[in-house]
């Protein structure tokens, strides 16, 4: 698995990062870093607990798009260490991310712990497979029994690359409450 920085550090950011005094130090994390052998123990305890993430693709038309990912918490299983899934449950009918993923596999993908201030980022290809379609084996490993939302699809990303990000600026809150679709803000059209 590469480093998140040989691929997010392009030549442009480099030349940032000269410009504002902060190459010398990414470029010794860099070294450092090389490649990893996968997710491991403190991934897999962050995915187990998570309630949500964002996702990223990029459209046909070159825009980044980004979708907010929610079940309950567990609901993203590491499958192993360098591929995780989740179960993607049927929404407001748009599938945006679905069909950027048809034709640019490549996302990103954020888990933020609020609660312990701290921050996954993950690069991948993402794979939808209609549950119709999907082994029973994979499908078992993503289904939630207890959860209202139907599955409609399942989500398998094969990890490119991940790191953790430094806590500043993450805002500390309290522990997630259960709250109902359409509790808070916007209402789901389906």
């Amino acid at each position: 698995m590469r480093s998140l920085a040989d691929i997010v550090f392009t030549p442009a950011v480099r030349q940032l990062q000269r410009e504002h005094g902060s190459r010398a130090q990414y470029a010794r994390w860099q070294e450092r870093t090389g490649e990893v052998a996968g997710l491991g123990a403190d991934e897999a305890e962050l995915l187990a607990a998570a309630d949500t993430f964002f996702l990223a693709t990029v459209s046909e038309t070159g825009w980044p798009y980004v979708q907010h990912r929610g079940g309950p918490p567990g609901f993203v299983r590491m499958l192993s260490p360098r591929q995780i899934a989740f179960a993607d449950f049927g929404g407001n009918r748009q599938y945006v991310s679905a069909g950027n993923v048809a034709g640019d596999d490549r996302v990103s993908l954020i888990f933020v712990d609020y609660v312990r201030q701290r921050r996954l980022k993950m690069l991948g290809h993402l794979r939808f497979i209609p549950v119709a379609q999907a082994e029973p084996a994979l499908l078992r490993k993503v289904e939630l029994p207890d959860y209202r939302a139907r599955i409609e699809r399942v989500a398998l990303t094969e990890v490119v690359a991940f790191d953790w990000n430094c806590p500043q600026h993450i805002p500390r809150r309290a522990a997630p409450t259960t709250l109902g679709v359409g509790d808070v803000g916007g209402r789901c059209r389906a």
